[in-house]
């Protein structure tokens, strides 16, 4: 990891992937291949796009042994294609979620790619427990994503 902070509300990591910025933002867009190369995603199913076809709406189902989840995020992606955002719409057991992917190409045939996380579950958890699993999660899907664009 390049780059590891956590703050009161989110925590954030950042990974070089040998490749470009289209090529990575066009893996986190592929929302139905999820299941191929995130352990954890069951089924992962487009329910709306916008007029310009990018996804808008998506439903997760996921299974991470002990926590078990479906829930639906609503996207908003960069017209530059340099980002996307997302946000909760429903959830088993989260209450909030918001979360950010930032690209920028370092150099041909490298992006550093951001990733922003803010859970926030139904049942509380301490701070540095929640810090912890966010911290969790951002690492394994940088890990994830960068195995896969790199594959």
């Amino acid at each position: 990891m390049a780059a590891d902070t956590s703050s009161g509300d989110s925590t954030q990591q950042s990974i070089i992937i040998n490749a470009d910025a289209e090529q990575v933002m066009a893996v986190i867009a592929d929302f139905p291949k999820y299941p191929e190369w995130v352990s954890a995603a069951r089924s992962v199913e487009v329910i709306s796009t916008s007029d310009d076809g990018a996804p808008k709406r998506v439903r997760f189902v996921l299974d991470a042994g002990v926590l078990k989840d479906t829930y639906v995020l609503d996207y908003e992606w960069a017209a530059d294609g340099s980002a996307v955002s997302w946000h909760l719409v429903s959830s088993d057991l989260q209450r909030d979620q918001r979360g950010k992917y930032t690209l920028a190409q370092q150099v041909p045939g490298s992006t550093k790619v951001t990733y922003d996380l803010m859970v926030d579950l139904v049942v509380p958890l301490i701070g540095a427990l929640k810090r912890r699993a966010e911290k969790a999660i951002t690492d394994a899907a940088l890990n994830d994503l960068k195995k896969r664009v790199e594959g």
